[in-house]
């Protein structure tokens, strides 16, 4: 077996997904920032045993792709080419494109954006000694054949593992594959066709839970919070060291989070610049927050990061509350961080610099006495999703952090003396503020918890 051969990765987005039932194809939705597409190529840029990348694409969204390519520099891929009107169809198009006599070719699906690097690197290996490999993983349901709705057999489900991709071969071996099925087109899957017309063993890697399928709107909403997983561990890892000389202006910098944030970025050699209401700044005032960051970058000619941590706690039945008290905590929660943002842009375009608002552990789901608060908190979430799409071109980065109960003077103030061991500290959240800050993540809400879950 021949273990010199050139890796290919062949990204299949030629669907139209028709079950995702969306004007847009799933390969061009946006997740965290970047479209479904731009993930998937990703997962095989960055391993180290892929040498090209083939992208089938949908001929209407190629310039589209090309653009998407273009923008990101990617150095691994060898071909667009202009997919079929049928998952097989548009399987063979991608490895006739290969010019090898043989080569390794990984197909995977480029609604897949999960992908594992474990996975990819155990599929090549496997080809070392294979000539047919798929991923699967254990079926958690019992699977029952049918027919007109009546239960013909129910298979040991030991036997049994639900398919994913990647799928990986010798590349003469899925030629002749799809070359024997040239009049058929009613398999989905390539490693059906090894099997069927009896071409060799097909050997299985494990694959993982998290290697899900975008297909049902719904997905998205799943997707979201496995990438909102995935990354707080990348943010975790970025080195808070780089925030040496970095200028960063911290919105309610002076009490609570935005002081342990001040206070542990001048620790790290920063140059901050925190203000607050107290010290004459009042983000609800467009004036003021525009004359202050203008202030800032008089005198450093430079702003690398800005942080609103401003922000009022008010608890109460809607229909004990007066509309101008609802209106204020609308204000400072909501239009504040409008304003913080807008005022931003204009010195963060120059820097690729960063954003980075606050939401709360409650903008999942609202509860009773905190029904401004929990939607406004849910606001910040959207907003932050939809700038970081909007400002993706501009280089800015925006990211939103989302701690649970926090040691703070606001929160003692609104719910008096409580056990300290059941609080964050404001020292972590500061932390993880300050990792994000530094990472090439955007569009996501990061969690900040005591302790994993």
């Amino acid at each position: 077996m021949n273990n010199n051969l050139k890796n290919y990765a062949i990204i299949l987005a030629s669907g139209s997904g028709t079950r995702y039932n969306n004007e847009t194809p799933k390969q061009f939705i946006k997740i965290a920032g970047k479209t479904v597409l731009e993930h998937t190529i990703e997962l095989f840029e960055k391993n180290d045993l892929i040498d090209k990348i083939i992208v089938v694409i949908i001929p209407e969204y190629k310039e589209f792709a090309e653009n998407i390519i273009r923008k990101n520099n990617y150095q691994k891929i060898y071909k667009i080419v202009d997919g079929g009107k049928t998952r097989k169809e548009s399987s063979y198009i991608g490895i006739s494109s290969v010019s090898e006599e043989e080569a390794n070719v990984i197909i995977h699906d480029c609604a897949r954006p999960f992908l594992s690097q474990r996975i990819i690197n155990d599929c090549i290996n496997a080809l070392g000694t294979y000539s047919a490999v798929d991923v699967a993983i254990p079926s958690a349901d019992t699977i029952i054949k049918v027919n007109e709705n009546i239960i013909e057999a129910i298979p040991e489900r030991k036997f049994l593992k639900r398919g994913q991709t990647p799928q990986c071969f010798k590349l003469s071996l899925i030629k002749k594959a799809h070359e024997l099925s040239a009049g058929e087109s009613n398999f989905t899957d390539d490693c059906g066709l090894i099997i069927r017309y009896g071409l060799g063993e097909v050997y299985v890697v494990e694959g993982e839970n998290d290697n899900m399928k975008i297909t049902y709107p719904s997905d998205i909403y799943l997707a979201d919070r496995i990438f909102q997983l995935k990354t707080s561990t990348v943010a975790e890892q970025t080195d808070i060291e780089n925030l040496k000389d970095k200028v960063i202006i911290v919105f309610g910098g002076t009490s609570g989070i935005g002081r342990s944030i001040s206070l542990m970025a001048e620790e790290h050699g920063a140059k901050v610049f925190p203000i607050s209401l107290e010290f004459g700044c009042d983000v609800t005032s467009m004036e003021m927050v525009e004359k202050f960051i203008a202030k800032v970058y008089h005198n450093t000619k430079r702003i690398d990061c800005v942080i609103n941590t401003a922000g009022i706690l008010k608890i109460g039945k809607l229909t004990e509350r007066s509309i101008d008290d609802i209106k204020k905590e609308v204000d400072v929660n909501y239009f504040g961080n409008i304003n913080v943002v807008k005022a931003s842009i204009p010195y963060l375009q120059k820097s690729k610099g960063s954003i980075v608002l606050f939401t709360s552990s409650s903008y999942t789901r609202g509860r009773a006495e905190y029904s401004t608060y929990s939607s406004i908190k849910s606001a910040i979430v959207n907003l932050v999703q939809a700038l970081s799409e909007e400002l993706y071109d501009d280089g800015i980065k925006i990211n939103a952090i989302s701690p649970e109960r926090t040691a703070t003077p606001m929160r003692e103030k609104a719910f008096g003396e409580e056990p300290v061991e059941t609080l964050l500290k404001p020292e972590k959240v500061a932390e993880t503020t300050l990792r994000v800050l530094l990472s090439n993540l955007t569009g996501e809400v990061f969690d900040v918890r005591r302790k994993e879950n």
